[in-house]
């Protein structure tokens, strides 16, 4: 009877769980909280995880776009 190889050796298996992608209400929460400059440690720690830097950008460009329009809306309000 002929020798059986031994298995090929695998990797063991990873303890963190497979990253999931963020949702857009996670996107934008992380960018709101941001902009008062408050967000929690374990947050934070979970956003580097699972947010991806150009949807980010992009919120953040966004929601600064909405926030300078807003004001400029109450501006032109108290101006009339």
């Amino acid at each position: 009877m002929p020798a059986v190889p031994p298995p090929p050796a695998s990797r063991p298996p990873d303890p963190t769980p497979p990253r999931r992608p963020a949702t857009l209400r996670e996107i934008v929460g992380a960018v709101f909280w941001s902009f008062f400059g408050v967000r929690k440690g374990d947050d934070y720690a979970a956003d580097l995880q699972r947010l991806k830097p150009h949807h980010v950008i992009a919120a953040g460009l966004v929601s600064a776009f909405v926030f300078v329009m807003i004001l400029f809306g109450i501006v032109k309000l108290v101006t009339r």
